[in-house]
């Protein structure tokens, strides 16, 4: 049976030897007659070809392997050293591919040259490079469950750290950058390759694996009061506002200064006393919830015929810019430039400081995150017998059940790279062993466990458990409590349903979902759901014929409820949902006359 041919996915012809074919091409693309970003690939089990040369593949390089033996020697290994030989060197002499993932089915790789064996087709350059970019700088990724290093890579990418060395030049919409990095004590050979330490995201926290009177259960961690007053974990939060002089069709266009008293919509003149004379904020002010920042005023939305007869002066709307709802700080930068169109362009800067709260989010490089639950003055933790006290104590329930062994490895593992100064290894399958730590432990005194013991700091009294203490990397994460903080007592509605809006963004209303109702109904409360679900949503009045059912009208001019329908006067106010109203609304509109029942209260 003849053998498909696919090129690109699409079928180009068919040949006798599916094998030999493939085979051949690979033997082409070493030997430079066809382009090393060629991929081909045989299916035994379907008897087709795919020749994929397109883009969009991720593809990862490999070592040949010919007769059991690489075709990397030592020889080469020292060229590249010297710097005699270089990388598409290798490539272009065969020696090193580059496989895409359909490819890859037809091989079988060895991770490491001592394991070669004659049915080998290619060899690993490092067992690390199985992992991606998030995943190779985890430490000891081996001892964890898989989710919980899925959940890592996540944490890393939420992490603050330095993302930009001219982050103060920059107007990124919004960005984070925590106060004193740290290059990890624990750290992996792609980390070091790939520079990461020069823009580090996190911090280097003594750790107790440590029950503190309840309060780090179900994940919480406990803070040390004084090491956040030393500014561990401190960032500060960047918000880019901007706003443009836009010109509108008739000659119309946007004014920045200090709006008019008879402007639309004026806030009053408390609003600009921090504007300069030109409309605009200058830096390291402070601002507050809804300040303006830049005095605009606009043309307004509708434009009406100006005849010979209105000689009144031009309206203008109120549309300054102004912080957030939710939002305080200090005015940091302001840029005054020109749009690509020609027309004045402002971008305000403005920044917070963020000192770790309760609530605050934090994350070890292992999916161990946790919030803040208690910050603990120094004096009130527990102390080794050299007087050191943790900076983080985390739940001992939290290891075992989730199986981040690793966890326990790097405290260990930063445990003694603080003791003999020097960075540990921690690359997957071949960083630094548990007795490597071990000894050096043993060797400046300390337990080779980690374990150590601890006295209360309230009473002086010996803890008598063996607890473990170790030094981990820590990261903070951008969820901040102050940034999702949010309550309602009043405010915007939707115009089309008279509901509240949605979102802490829109100062919008809390929900109370149907899971929520279930539970009033079930309970009994019937008033309170009234409440809620009427009298704090869009509860309204409508007129209701008594006689034919359908909604009534009212006639301001003659004063006088009738039904547009039946012109009946037998009219009665009902309360309800505004919602139903715009549910019986839209019935009539498909054609459907819904009709409604009047009783008396109580029948």
């Amino acid at each position: 049976m003849k053998t498909g041919v696919f090129v690109n996915g699409r079928l180009m012809g068919f040949h006798e030897n599916g094998e030999r074919l493939a085979s051949s091409l690979r033997k082409m693309r070493r030997d430079g007659e066809l382009d090393e970003q060629t991929n081909v690939a045989y299916n035994k089990r379907t008897n087709e070809i795919f020749v994929n040369t397109d883009e969009g593949r991720p593809r990862r390089p490999l070592i040949v392997v010919k007769a059991g033996k690489s075709l990397l020697t030592q020889d080469m290994v020292e060229k590249i050293r010297k710097g005699e030989l270089h990388w598409h060197d290798l490539v272009k002499k065969g020696v090193v591919e580059w496989l895409d993932a359909e490819e890859e089915e037809n091989t079988y790789i060895a991770l490491e040259e001592g394991n070669l064996a004659e049915e080998h087709t290619h060899l690993e350059f490092d067992p690390v490079s199985i992992l991606g970019y998030a995943s190779a700088q985890i430490p000891f990724p081996e001892y964890n469950m898989a989710p919980r290093v899925l959940m890592a890579a996540q944490h890393t990418k939420q992490s603050l750290g330095l993302y930009a060395a001219n982050f103060n030049l920059r107007c990124d919409t919004r960005g984070h950058v925590l106060f004193y990095p740290q290059s990890p004590l624990v750290r992996t050979r792609v980390y070091e390759a790939l520079g990461n330490e020069r823009r580090a995201s996190g911090q280097n926290y003594v750790v107790a694996v440590l029950s503190y009177h309840g309060f780090n259960m179900n994940d919480a961690v406990v803070l040390n009061k004084d090491a956040i007053e030393r500014a561990l974990g401190r960032s500060e939060f960047f918000r880019t506002y901007a706003t443009e002089e836009r010109r509108y069709p008739g000659g119309q266009r946007d004014h920045f200064g200090i709006p008019e008293e008879y402007v639309q919509n004026y806030l009053g003149p408390e609003a600009y006393t921090e504007l300069d004379e030109d409309g605009v904020i200058s830096p390291d002010t402070d601002v507050f919830p809804n300040a303006v920042m830049v005095g605009k005023t606009s043309p307004p939305r509708f434009l009406k015929e100006i005849s010979a007869l209105d000689v009144e002066s031009e309206k203008r709307r109120e549309s300054s810019l102004t912080t957030r709802s939710n939002e305080n700080g200090i005015v940091d930068a302001v840029i005054l430039t020109e749009s690509p169109s020609g027309t004045k362009f402002i971008k305000v800067r403005v920044r917070k400081m963020n000192v770790p709260e309760i609530g605050d989010k934090f994350a070890s490089r292992f999916g161990q995150k946790g919030v803040i639950s208690l910050l603990v003055p120094q004096e009130d933790l527990p102390f080794t017998r050299d007087g050191v006290t943790p900076d983080l104590m985390i739940n001992p329930h939290a290891i075992p059940g989730r199986m981040t062994a690793g966890h326990l490895l790097e405290m260990l593992g930063g445990k003694a790279a603080s003791l003999d100064c020097s960075h540990k290894d921690g690359t997957a399958f071949s960083g630094n062993t548990e007795d490597e730590f071990e000894d050096v432990l043993r060797s400046h005194g300390f337990k080779p466990t980690g374990q150590e013991v601890l006295y209360d700091g309230k009473t002086g009294a010996r803890i008598y458990a063996k607890i473990f203490i170790g030094v981990i990397y820590y990261q903070r994460l951008h969820h901040l409590v102050s940034l999702k903080l949010h309550a309602r007592s009043r405010g915007p509605t939707q115009m089309l349903t008279h509901q509240p809006t949605e979102g802490r963004a829109r100062e919008g209303g809390l929900r109370l979902g149907e899971m929520e109702r279930d539970c009033f109904i079930g309970f009994g409360a019937a008033s309170l759901l009234k409440e809620r679900m009427i009298d704090s949503s869009d509860k309204t009045v409508e007129l209701v014929c008594a006689d034919c059912g359908s909604l009534g009208v009212y006639d301001k001019i003659k004063g006088r409820r009738y039904c547009p329908l039946c012109d009946s006067a037998n009219i009665h106010e009902v309360e309800m949902s505004y919602a139903f109203k715009l549910l019986v609304d839209e019935m009539k509109s498909i054609g459907i006359n819904p009709q409604l029942r009047l009783k008396d209260r109580g029948e």
